[in-house]
């Protein structure tokens, strides 16, 4: 196992050495800090903006690659993934946005797993019946809802819940509330931040994998080893949760493991219109701000997030399947 973990995690370490060198060129040739700098008033000159940009190590006169070596012999020996136009440094503001997202999105993946699974697992044991089509048909709605728009209604729900109310009971935006003390109403103002957002992914979130369980299950419910679990004695339901659910989970298992790390790294709807400042969104702003370090670190975050989701892909199939096994 230890093998086979060490040769997988080396090929991927590969991929995310090219995938994040990539995206530095790309980032570099076409991301140009210089030119928003110059469009501030008072306009500084060309002169003062080289001179500023190469204090924080983006200096515009240094070709491409002279820069990639540069940025990248300061991530080797001192892991310092560099500054942004602003001065900011990449490796403080990152670690902050990270946990951001990851105080964001880690209940609502859980809850969405959980319930998506067992309600598959539930309207497939009651195909066609009342239930069935109310799951189903509930989940294939949600499935093709814009997310930005799924989320705007959640908020004004949320909204008209705080005006019939007469007071403010959820908060649709931000983290926290500043000067909150701390103890029991910082857990309080904590867990009114959190309801919303929380809800919001949970209850649009399961709906594929509610599908996908359902489907799965089907296709195995009438299966030769299904039917002889039957005939030895066993009922309808029996049958499907001691062998039918196991070989349906193993395609679910799989892409669990690649969706965990989509999550983490896509979720910028959710940041944004909730006002979460993670690393969703700050992939995005950092497009638009054309600050190429940021860029970069996002997309080598990815890389290694998606390169950790194959890996548990790998380690759930052998799981749930007991005709693979890690050699």
């Amino acid at each position: 196992m230890l093998k086979y973990l060490m040769k997988r995690s080396g090929i991927y370490l590969i991929m995310i050495f090219l995938t994040t060198s990539a995206g530095y060129f790309l980032a570099v040739s076409s991301l140009k800090p210089a030119v928003l700098e110059q469009e501030k008033i008072p306009r500084p000159t060309p002169e003062q903006v080289a001179a500023s940009f190469r204090g924080l190590g983006l200096d515009p006169d240094l070709n491409p690659w002279e820069r990639y070596i540069q940025w990248l012999w300061g991530i080797i020996t001192r892991w310092d993934w560099g500054r942004s136009p602003n001065g900011a440094f990449v490796n403080a503001e990152f670690a902050d946005r990270v946990l951001v997202s990851t105080r964001l999105f880690i209940a609502s993946i859980i809850l969405t797993l959980i319930i998506g699974v067992a309600l598959g697992v539930y309207s497939a044991a009651r195909q066609y019946k009342f239930q069935d089509r109310v799951i189903t048909s509930y989940s294939y709605l949600v499935h093709i809802l814009p997310a930005p728009i799924a989320y705007f209604l959640v908020q004004l729900g949320a909204i008209s819940i705080n005006e019939a109310v007469g007071e403010r009971i959820f908060f649709v935006t931000g983290i926290s509330t500043p000067g909150i003390e701390p103890g029991w109403p910082a857990f309080v103002d904590l867990v009114a931040h959190y309801a919303v957002p929380t809800f919001a992914m949970t209850i649009f979130g399961w709906a594929g994998y509610q599908i996908a369980q359902r489907q799965y299950l089907l296709d195995n419910v009438n299966a030769d080893f299904v039917r002889t679990a039957r005939a030895k004695g066993l009922t309808r339901n029996q049958a499907i949760r001691k062998h039918a659910l196991r070989v349906s989970f193993i395609p679910v298992a799989q892409s669990i493991a690649f969706t965990i790390p989509a999550i983490f790294t896509g979720g910028f709807f959710a940041e944004a219109i909730f006002a979460w400042p993670g690393i969703g969104l700050w992939s995005i702003q950092a497009i638009s701000l054309q600050d190429v370090n940021v860029a970069t670190a996002t997309l080598a975050y990815g890389s290694v997030i998606f390169a950790i989701g194959a890996i548990l892909a790998d380690f759930a199939t052998t799981l749930v399947d007991p005709r693979v096994r890690v050699q």
